[in-house]
């Protein structure tokens, strides 16, 4: 909405006041927005434990989870107020963990909690906003077990909505029941990385008062965060990571034994062994229950996110929009982090002005602005229709003899005689290290020529390649670099995949060596622009140093250039790519 436009004031009359009594302070929304009309030091706070509804940790007693409220004191006074709620397993902290050991062959098959405190606290406080805190079960003052995704924390989380609404129990520290009457029971979730995986898996439950979400740099598939196409991968910084690590991370309740089963069952179920999709990952898939979702949606994600990679916000929003949920994504160019920290007033107003719609019910017709804000390479910000980009389309580059120096990517078919070029796997190296070598055994790469027009990749690309193995198991890494004039390079995007999973996530296939076989996969998703002057390079490697398993160097990998394809989601499609691109 334009500043110049003449301010609009509307002062909601939300709660009926005793007439022998001073008036309540009523919200005030100017433009669409909530004003900073409460003192946010004036505040109420009160530790509540919510009934879950569910036993996690098996000792016959409903699981509880301990909640942190904080709103103004005029709800004291009979003002009703919406809820902001954020659920964490990271409220008490965490315990010191090993990590798998990632340093090995492939499978071939025959503390007391502080005061919770929030950067956005007292910006909602003040305008007329309660903000609530719960620990997720089996941390800090929560019952219940850690399961990392599972169902119980799940409707752990849930279960507080619920109370907000009347339609669960709760009780104080002298075992007191507390009603929470002084709220409207309208609530959003927020929250970043598995703060923001919560409010997914809540909003898939349907729950009532559950008005909206914002999911930051969240998850939507367990199996993603932890696998890649039947490859076991890990978080950008966290080797060797998986959800029976993070739960013995988050298992901060004070009684340390009773869990032990529940996770020594998380480390059996998740099975590091073959990375196949199971029952364990089925149950930590959001995607599928996206239909059940009654909320709308203010998704964000960093397009260098590589803890939390962008596939796991890019399939989120194509199931929302498949399911017809409002929703608007906001993509930066930053990694797993808050856009608080990187485009603050902007941010804030967008967040103020969706609260406000979703919570008060103002009419500030933020649901028919665009839906997609997304900051380009050069720190700018632009709006756009939606996301990825309209216009965009499949475009496929073909690839040239000469892999182990620079071989060539290009726009026409492949020609000559097939031809398999090899590579040799050393987990030793990184992907960095590799893409720089003028020459390398351990990876194959082509390019294109210099772009003679900016080329605008805006979606998911995939590789269609075919491969033959000197062994009976491999990991196979793909790459997107941008190569600028002055040599220097980019990674735009990578993807990883078990060619034991050819043929599905759920089911490994041995591997015959010396026998091609088809493996086909998706990179993942980006919204980046090559300049003009600049290459785009498909690099091939086996293992990725920073995110596979790491056996031991010598596997061999041979890629068959007739019959490897490149497809990129360009704007403009291969009109553009052609274009860029004119030599065949």
């Amino acid at each position: 909405m334009s500043m110049m436009m003449a301010a609009t004031v509307v002062v909601l009359p939300l709660v009926a006041v005793n007439a022998a009594a001073d008036p309540v302070r009523e919200p005030v929304f100017v433009d669409g927005q909530a004003q900073p009309v409460y003192d946010p030091s004036d505040v109420v706070r009160e530790d509540v434990w919510v009934e879950a509804g569910v036993d996690s940790d098996h000792d016959g007693v409903e699981d509880v989870v301990h909640v942190e409220i904080v709103r103004p004191r005029e709800t004291e006074e009979g003002l009703r107020v919406p809820v902001v709620y954020q659920a964490s397993p990271y409220f008490a902290g965490g315990n010191p963990v090993t990590n798998h050991d990632v340093d090995r062959e492939l499978y071939v098959p025959t503390r007391p909690s502080a005061e919770i405190t929030w950067h956005y606290q007292d910006y909602f406080l003040a305008r007329g906003f309660a903000v609530v805190y719960a620990e997720s079960l089996g941390t800090g003052q929560s019952t219940g077990c850690p399961t990392i995704g599972g169902e119980n924390e799940t409707l752990g989380a849930k279960s507080v909505i619920d109370w907000l609404n009347g339609r669960a129990q709760a009780r104080d520290a002298g075992g007191t029941e507390v009603d929470a009457d002084w709220t409207t029971g309208r609530t959003a979730m927020m929250g970043v990385s598995y703060n923001g995986t919560l409010p997914n898996a809540v909003a898939t439950t349907g729950v009532e008062g559950l008005e909206t979400i914002v999911p930051i740099a969240a998850i939507s598939s367990w199996y993603d965060y932890y696998r890649e196409n039947g490859a076991v991968v890990a978080p950008g910084g966290y080797q060797g990571e998986d959800s029976d690590v993070l739960a013995e991370y988050v298992y901060t309740r004070a009684d340390q034994e009773i869990c032990r089963p529940v996770i020594d069952r998380l480390a059996s179920e998740q099975d590091r062994l073959t990375g196949d999709y199971n029952d364990f990952w089925h149950e930590r898939n959001y995607l599928d229950d996206v239909h059940r979702i009654d909320a709308s949606v203010l998704a964000v994600h960093g397009l260098d996110d590589w803890n939390v990679t962008v596939s796991q916000v890019a399939e989120w929003y194509a199931a929302l929009a498949e399911h017809g949920v409002e929703r608007k994504i906001w993509l930066h160019q930053s990694g797993h982090t808050d856009p608080y920290s990187l485009h603050k007033e902007q941010w804030l107003t967008t967040l103020n002005r969706w609260f406000s719609r979703y919570l008060y019910d103002v009419d500030n017709g933020v649901e028919n602005e665009p839906r997609a804000t997304i900051q380009r390479e050069d720190g700018s910000w632009t709006e756009e229709t939606d996301w990825p980009a309209p216009g965009a389309q499949d475009a496929t580059l073909s690839l040239r003899p000469g892999g182990d120096e620079r071989g060539g990517l290009g726009t026409g078919p492949s020609r000559g005689r097939p031809v398999f070029e090899w590579l040799t796997d050393d987990a030793r190296k990184t992907v960095e290290e590799l893409v720089d070598a003028s020459s390398s055994e351990h990876r194959l790469s082509y390019a294109t020529e210099a772009a003679r027009t900016p080329v605008r990749v805006s979606g998911t690309p995939s590789v269609r390649l075919r491969l033959m193995f000197d062994r009976p198991a491999a990991n196979v890494t793909a790459v997107l670099v941008d190569r600028a004039p002055d040599g220097s390079s980019h990674v735009i995007t990578r993807g990883w995949a078990d060619p034991q999973n050819r043929n599905s996530d759920s089911r490994t296939q041995p591997i015959r060596p010396g026998v091609p076989y088809r493996l086909t996969f998706e990179l993942q998703p980006q919204d980046y622009v090559l300049d003009r002057g600049h290459r785009l390079e498909f690099v091939l490697l086996s293992s990725d140093h920073d995110f596979t398993l790491r056996p031991s160097p010598g596997t061999g990998v041979g890629l068959e250039l007739t019959r490897s394809k490149v497809t990129l989601p360009v704007v403009g499609g291969e009109a553009a790519v052609r274009q860029a691109f004119p030599r065949r």
